[in-house]
Formats: C-alpha cells, sequence, structure tokens
C-alpha cells in the first residue's frame, strides 16, 4: 500500500501561526541557558607547558574550579589567518573533530617568542607584523597587526568547555534525577525525549572585534545584511532546519548554516570562522551601540572618545572549539582566506547561468514538451526544466511513473535537441519498502542512519516512513555516487542533473522536523556532533556521482537546499520555500548578500515565491530582481497557479522576457564573475562597502548591490512606485545608466523614474562588461561564438578620468578571461 504525505496539509501553514511552534526559541535551548546563566570561568595558562614547533604552540589549560585541562594550540599562516583550537587533554573519549570541510591541512609558520613576562607572552612570526599575547591568568589571547589590537580571545573570561563524562559513572538516584531535569544527560522538547550519550558536551567562547562596528555573515537566516544586536533578543542560531515559509525578520536558523562572521570598518575586514558542525548560537553585542559612535564620520582631527567595540560570543552543544580569525586586512584578502580554508567556489557549468523553469511539478511529458515549446513560442530563454517528487514511482529516487513519464531518455533527447538539460529531484530519505532492491541494498549495506538503541532509524518524509542514508560515511557516499551511472539510474542521460532537497535533514515526525540528535552514525557519532553536516554530505556525493558519470570530463549541476562552510566546492543552493509576498522579494537581497560574503556565491531565490500566487506587479518585480542573482530559477508549489511567463498578458510577458534576455546578454559578465570567484573567491555580488570600503555610508546598504566591480543594481522591491532612490558611491565615480545611458555624478542619491519596464543597472565609468549583442535561445548559442567572431559581443567601454594605460589594463584583464571562456568548453 502507498503511504504519501499530503502536499495540501501545507497550504494553511504560511506563514508563521502553529508551524513556528514547533522550533525552538532561545529559552528552550538548554546547553545555551547553561552557557548564559554561568558565571564567568576562570582559566588559566600553564606557562611551563607552552611548547614552540615548526608548525605552531602550544600549552595547557586549567579551569581553576573544577581543574579540568584542555589543550591549547594557536598556529599561523602566511597569509594572515590565525588557527585556535582547544580539546580536552584527557578525554574519557575522543571528540568529534569536523572532517571534509578544511582543504586539507594548512602549511603553518613557525611561531616565536618576541618577549615574556611573568603574566604573559608574546609570540609572532613571519615579518614580525602581527602578534599574539597570550595572557596567563585570567587566559586571554590579544591579536595585533602594526601595534593596532584586532581581536580578543576570551576577554569576559566566558571560554566554557564540558568534558565529556563516563556514562556508567556511579551516581546517587537523586544526583540522576537533579541532572536530568537540568537537561544534562537527558532533556525533553514538546514530545521528543533526547538522551545524551555522553552528558554535558557544549563549548563556548568570547571575542571582542575592536574598532568594529558593522558585522555580517553567519547565514541562513531571513534578516538584515547587518547583524544584529542580540542583548535583548534571539541569538543567531545556526541550526539547519525545514522551515516552510520562514518568517522574516528573524534569527531562526533555516535550511544551512555557514559559521563565518566578518567584521569591517575603515582600513580593515577581518573574519571569524568557527568551525564547529553541532548546533550553534551566536550572540553579537555593539559597545556602544553603533547610533552613540559618531567617530568615523566626524571630521579630520576630531575623534570620538568612545572607541567602538563589537563583541561576539559563539555557544556550540558539542564538539571542540576551532577557531580561525582572518586577519584581512582588505575584503578580498578576508574572502581568499576563507577559501584557502573552506574551498573555492564551483565553476557552474554554463548552462546553468541561464533561467531555470520548475514546479511542483509537472505533470507528466507532455506537460514538460509545452511548457518547453512555450518559451520558445514566447521568445523567451531558458536553459533548464524541473521535475519534482511527483516524477517518480511513490517518491522512490532514482525510478519514474511508467504512467506521467514512461520514455524519460526520449523526454531528454527532446530537450537536449534544443540544448536544454533536465533536473530531478533527489532526496536523502530512502522509502521502506523490500521489494524495492535500492532500499533492500541500502538496508544490507548498512547505509542507514540508526537510532539509539542501534536499530535503523525510520521517520517520516513524501513517501510516507522512510529510513535516512548515512552520507557522514564515506562508503555510503560512494555507494550513493555509484547510484547516478548511466547503467544503474534507467531512464537517465548525461544531461539530466540532480536537486537535493529535504536534506537538514527533514523529518516530518521529528523533533523540530528533523533527525532526533541521539540518533547514531557511522563511528558512533551522535546525529548532534554533525548535523549541519548532512546536507552538505549528501551533497558531495551526489557531485562525486555525477563527476564520475562523465568520467571527469564535464561539470557536476547539483543544487542543494541545505548547506555548511565548504558547499560552495559543490555547486548551487537557494534560500528554500519562501512566500509570495513584497517583503520576501526585498529580504532575497540581504540574504543572497550574506551568502555571497560567506563564499556560498551560487546562490538564488524561487522567482515569484514557492508559495501564494504572486500578482503580476510582483512577479515580473521578481523576474527583474531574480535575473540580476546569480542562480535565477521560478519555482512554484503545486497548491499555487500555474505561473508560466506568458499566462498573465502581454504587458506581463514583454517585461519577463526583457528581463530574462537582458541575464542572457550579461552572460559573459556572468561566467567571467564566476572565473574569478573560482581563482580568487571574489564574489559575482557583492555589498557596496565590499567596493567602496573607506565610505562609511555604505557599510550598511541591502537593497542595492555591486555585480562584480563594474554594474550597481536596484532591484524595485515595492509595488506601485513610480520612482526610487538609487545611491550612487564615490565622489570620483561616474555612472552611467544602462537604459538611458545618462550619467550621473558619485557621492549622491539620483531620484530615477522607473516604469514596470524599468531595471536600475548603472555602469561604472572605467570598467568593461563584455554583453552579448543577441541573447538566443539558450546558453548554448554562445558556444557558437569565439573570438574570429567577436562582432557577436558588444564591449561596453567607458572611458572617464581614466588613462589609456589603466583602462588597457581593465581590458586586457576581461579579454584574457573571455579568450578562456570562450577557447576552452562551457561544459
Amino acid at each position: 500500500m502507498e503511504v504519501n504525505v499530503s502536499a495540501e496539509s501545507f497550504e494553511s501553514l504560511v506563514p508563521g501561526g502553529e508551524l513556528q511552534e514547533k522550533f525552538k526559541k532561545n529559552h528552550d535551548i538548554i546547553f545555551y541557558r547553561r552557557q548564559r546563566d554561568k558565571a564567568a570561568s576562570q582559566y588559566f595558562a600553564c606557562f611551563e607547558t607552552l611548547l614552540l614547533t615548526d608548525r605552531g604552540a602550544s600549552l595547557e589549560l586549567c579551569e581553576r574550579d573544577s581543574q579540568d585541562r584542555l589543550c591549547l594550540q594557536i598556529r599561523a599562516t602566511q597569509s594572515g589567518t590565525v588557527r585556535v583550537s582547544l580539546d580536552e587533554l584527557q578525554p574519557v573519549k575522543p571528540r568529534y573533530h569536523v572532517s571534509d570541510v578544511l582543504l586539507g591541512e594548512l602549511r603553518y609558520e613557525p611561531l616565536r617568542v618576541n618577549w615574556k613576562r611573568e603574566d604573559c607572552v608574546c609570540l609572532t612570526w613571519g615579518l614580525g607584523q602581527y602578534k599574539l599575547l597570550v595572557s596567563f591568568s585570567p587566559f586571554k589571547l590579544e591579536i595585533s597587526c602594526d601595534g593596532e589590537e584586532i581581536v580578543t580571545l576570551n576577554p569576559e573570561n566566558k571560554l566554557y568547555f564540558e568534558t565529556l563524562q563516563d556514562p556508567t559513572r556511579s551516581s546517587s538516584d537523586s544526583c540522576q534525577d537533579d541532572e536530568n531535569r537540568c537537561g544534562l544527560w537527558k532533556e525533553t522538547f514538546r514530545q521528543f525525549e533526547d538522551i545524551k550519550a555522553n552528558g554535558p558536551s557544549s563549548v563556548g567562547m568570547d571575542l571582542s572585534l575592536h574598532g568594529f562596528k558593522h558585522t555580517y555573515g553567519l547565514p541562513e537566516h531571513a534578516d538584515t545584511l547587518v547583524l544584529k544586536d542580540t542583548s535583548v533578543t534571539e541569538a543567531y542560531r545556526l541550526y539547519n532546519l525545514d522551515v516552510f515559509g520562514y518568517d522574516i525578520n528573524s534569527r531562526l536558523g533555516l535550511y544551512g548554516s555557514v559559521p563565518f562572521l566578518l567584521a569591517h570598518k575603515l582600513e580593515r575586514t577581518a573574519g571569524v570562522f568557527w568551525l564547529n558542525a553541532s548546533e550553534t548560537l551566536v550572540d553579537v553585542k555593539y559597545n556602544p551601540e553603533p547610533n552613540e559612535v559618531q567617530g568615523e564620520d566626524e571630521p579630520p582631527g576630531k575623534k570620538s572618545k568612545i572607541s567602538p567595540q563589537t563583541d561576539v560570543r559563539w555557544i556550540s552543544e558539542s564538539g571542540t572549539i576551532d577557531c580561525f580569525i582572518l586577519l584581512g586586512p582588505t575584503a578580498a584578502q578576508v574572502f581568499s582566506q576563507y577559501a584557502q580554508l573552506t574551498g573555492y567556489q564551483a565553476l557552474p557549468p554554463l548552462f546553468s547561468l541561464g533561467y531555470h523553469q520548475c514546479r511542483w511539478n509537472y505533470e507528466d511529458e507532455a506537460d514538460v514538451k509545452a511548457v518547453d515549446a512555450g518559451f520558445d513560442l514566447h521568445g523567451i530563454p531558458y536553459d533548464v526544466i524541473w521535475l519534482d517528487i511527483e516524477h517518480t514511482n511513490g517518491k522512490r529516487y532514482f525510478t519514474w511513473d511508467s504512467q506521467l513519464f514512461p520514455n524519460p531518455a526520449e523526454l531528454q533527447h527532446h530537450l537536449q535537441k534544443k540544448n536544454r538539460k533536465l533536473v530531478v529531484i533527489s532526496d536523502p530519505h530512502i522509502k521502506i519498502d523490500p521489494d524495492w532492491p535500492l532500499y533492500s541494498e541500502a538496508k544490507e549495506g548498512g547505509h542507514f542512519v540508526k537510532n539509539r538503541e542501534g536499530v535503523v532509524y525510520e521517520g517520516t518524509c513524501w513517501p510516507g516512513e522512510s529510513c535516512y542514508l548515512d552520507f557522514s560515511s564515506s562508503k555510503t557516499r560512494s555507494w550513493y555516487a555509484r547510484q547516478f551511472s548511466l547503467s544503474k539510474y534507467e531512464g537517465s542521460t548525461e544531461s539530466l542533473f540532480v536537486w537535493n532537497d529535504m536534506n537538514e535533514p527533514s523529518v516530518f515526525n521529528g523533533p523540530e522536523q528533523t533527525m532526533p540528535k541521539d540518533a547514531v552514525h557511522h563511528g558512533g557519532w551522535e546525529h548532534r556532533e554533525l548535523h549541519n553536516l548532512y546536507g552538505f554530505y549528501q551533497h558531495m556525493a551526489t557531485f562525486e556521482g555525477l563527476l564520475t558519470r562523465s568520467g571527469g570530463t564535464e561539470r557536476p549541476f547539483i543544487l542543494s537546499r541545505s548547506f555548511f562552510a565548504g558547499s560552495q566546492r559543490l555547486g548551487a543552493i537557494w534560500t528554500g520555500d519562501n512566500v509570495a509576498t513584497w517583503e520576501y522579494l526585498k529580504i532575497s537581497i540581504p540574504m543572497l548578500l550574506s551568502l555571497s560574503l560567506t563564499g556560498i556565491q551560487f546562490c538564488g531565490a524561487d522567482v515569484g515565491g514557492f508559495v501564494q500566487d504572486p500578482d503580476p506587479e510582483l512577479l515580473v518585480r521578481w523576474y527583474q530582481a531574480g535575473a540580476l542573482q546569480p542562480f535565477f530559477r521560478g519555482h512554484s508549489a503545486k497548491m499555487t497557479k500555474r505561473r508560466e511567463p506568458w499566462l498573465f498578458g502581454d504587458d506581463v510577458t514583454s517585461a519577463i522576457r526583457s528581463a530574462v534576455q537582458d541575464r542572457y546578454r550579461l552572460l559573459p559578465y556572468w561566467y567571467t564573475l564566476f572565473h574569478q570567484a573560482h581563482t580568487s573567491a571574489l564574489p559575482p555580488i557583492r555589498p557596496l562597502w565590499v567596493e567602496f570600503p573607506s565610505d562609511t555610508s555604505m557599510f550598511a546598504v541591502e537593497n542595492q548591490y555591486m555585480i562584480g566591480g563594474a554594474l550597481l543594481v536596484c532591484p524595485v522591491t515595492d509595488p506601485g512606485v513610480t520612482e526610487v532612490k538609487v545611491l550612487l558611491p564615490g565622489s570620483d565615480e561616474l555612472w552611467y545608466d544602462t537604459n538611458m545611458a545618462a550619467v550621473h555624478n558619485g557621492a549622491r542619491t539620483l531620484d530615477l523614474p522607473v516604469t514596470l519596464n524599468t531595471v536600475p543597472v548603472f555602469q561604472r565609468g572605467g570598467t568593461v562588461v563584455p554583453r552579448r549583442a543577441g541573447c538566443g535561445s539558450s546558453t548554448a548559442d554562445l558556444q557558437h561564438f569565439c573570438l574570429n567572431n567577436i562582432c557577436m559581443c558588444t564591449l561596453y567601454i567607458c572611458y572617464v578620468y581614466l588613462n589609456t594605460h589603466s583602462c588597457m589594463f581593465k581590458f586586457e584583464k576581461y579579454l584574457h578571461v573571455l579568450t578562456y571562456t570562450y577557447r576552452y568548453s562551457y561544459k
């Protein structure tokens, strides 16, 4: 008997309401409360244990009351990254260390003693511009550069490290009851009980960022670009969750997590990367509040008496402390330092930078072909059409519904004749069906997550009762990757690509709609240790499968909903189940900018909103915004009305066609930017402050942004407007309206008249933007372009206030990348 979960049950849950009650607030998170309520700890460093090697320094820390001893390691790289790691000196069992996220072991510099006193020691490396001041009692670590203090670790003695305990310890029943009431060994949320095999194991540390009052990053949250002060509000929660129709202006963790925070001030950008995959909360406090300090904006010679400072506190449920301080000093250097740790953005295949058309669900093969023909009929280019869960045989992934999709290979060949692709969904849950060979093979091979009793874990998702693949096991990842081979995946061809959804993982009947923390993975690790890595590992396995399928000759395309630091190496992500309202269109911009700053640069939001029905104006504005974002996909839920671009009248069709065609004309530029991201870590879209780091008025702007260093865009995100205000930065800059060819001085706010067809885009004077003269019907038309036929591309060059040498330098840089682009295949 088929048991499938109905989609209609979700329709009434958008947004807010009872749905949000299933997720924890800060006061429900016991390890967070325990750390916040505890008085300052007193760790002191034992100087006599200091050991210097050719890879850094180590010494022991001891907690004054408990006498718990920790091993501190301090390492530094030549490029300006400091790694601070803390683990138990003699644990009763090993603690979980995150693997597979870092590219490999870094090359560390030898540290040397610069000077020492009874209460502290100063270490340095390289040319000596960096200093590490280790205070012994209480322990504190100050990092400075050329005499400027940048970061202090443990300034308020909030270092916290719960050592693992032996569960077989002897203890009175009354003591155990007290500990369970405190959530040390067992806790309950709603009807769910969480048994902790190793007892309390949380870790935490505070740090101060000196002189900074603007911080960014920590995705994924539907919130502002600049991180908010959380002193009297919810902390930023990093815990991957399936939040359907999520609230905006919220610090609730969404589908993915990147524990990377950036801070920016005049003359310096810095970063903090907290490598921990368990549930993590981050508190941010600005001292004083940003509006209380005017020092950066005051005239020269007049300095504020109050120096700004941002205090950040990291609290994780388990694991170890592994913290990287990225010292910049420029934003570009911070991006590079982070990419050297976790990897550069994968260079996308060209087709994936085109437009994607998706719906839950296109009904059958005839429906897919009709939609495909509709794009041609209306002159709208596109590259990929997508199939959601209904294309399968009863939600069994790697299968096809034989009634609705009887000839899937022929369907793919039909699309491929037009140089278009098909993407299908593949979720991590596997329907429990002993008669299904894939389920039986996975069970017999030991590829499923187990519960705390050691039995295969069962939860509910779209197919009904399901088991969940344990992607943390390299053996399971290899097995899963093999399922994508053309010989195993019947009906698939080389033009089929993959969408990993529901991989937080989503468990409809689980705590917070996810997997219980006491489920057990390969190696005996509890799920709590690696929860935020689950989707990352499925993404990795899928990437390996498609790469192997092509024999390593073609770059894969995989979209994943869940992600972690390092997911940029594997493909694209999107912002999940958004809602068709103007507020969600508006919040998509800071969400995507936050992702881009933290390495997840191939990102997008569902155009039109996944749930509810957009009015025609909202749909047009969303297409215009989506065309100016890295990943460009229209998507809608099955309970919504159909919304192909030609269903809303000629005016709407024309406006959408224009937006999509403009995207295709700019594909040479987008591809160039992704090559730069792939090689230098510069994000294709970036906040204004990245390009104008000395203009304090840019630091909090989130409604407009730069595409590369040349284009400034300001999508229209409000209904019924006839004019928008566009901030044009740079007193020595000129900006060219790409619609009107008008030129405007920088350092001003422009009142720009707009109609439904207006997309505010400005080109920076002195830059080169490669554009195609035509747009074609798909990105494959670009492959017919070559340097011998360069007339197909128009280079818009603005020689403004730049001498010939500097302008030609920029031209040659773009020409070099164009040569790379067209000399080699776009595959």
